[in-house]
């Protein structure tokens, strides 16, 4: 395997995404998840990304506030879409989940949805890496803490 350095989001991401149009109701946008078996969908209009809906969402926004499932799947989409490029490294996307306290993002080239990258994802990939790669991003998030928490900053 590569240095953690030069691992890329493509390298580790999930290339089939799953989309629906914004116009769909939220019965239709979880019939869908269950039939494809997948966690999050992507909402589109106008052929472009414009939110994203996961398992989660459904547990907590539906019942929560006790939608009807015929409700328009954009009343509990996350928007605006989090996403990262294929050619970054998997560093970014560590950092975007982080930072933005999601765990899956829809993978952009320009506007169009080339893949996914989820946590679980990166858990794989490291999983593989050599002891060196576990150091390395270690160290990445230690000085990342450190820079938040530093009263030097």
């Amino acid at each position: 395997m590569s240095e953690a350095k030069s691992i890329t989001i493509a390298d580790v991401m999930s290339r089939s995404v799953i989309s629906i149009d914004s116009s769909a109701t939220i019965n239709e946008a979880a019939k869908m998840m269950e039939d494809t078996k997948v966690g999050s969908l992507v909402i589109m209009e106008n052929n472009e990304p414009m939110g994203i809906v996961t398992d989660r969402d459904f547990a907590v926004k539906v019942a929560a506030h006790a939608y009807p499932i015929s409700s328009p799947i954009k009343q509990i989409m996350s928007s605006p879409v989090f996403a990262v490029d294929p050619k970054d490294s998997v560093r970014v996307a560590a950092d975007v989940m982080h930072e933005r306290k999601v765990r899956k993002l829809p993978v952009l080239e320009g506007k169009e949805v080339v893949g996914m990258i989820t946590s679980t994802d990166l858990v794989n990939m490291l999983s593989v890496c050599v002891e060196e790669d576990m150091r390395d991003m270690y160290f990445h998030s230690i000085a990342k803490i450190y820079k938040e928490y530093s009263p030097y900053n």
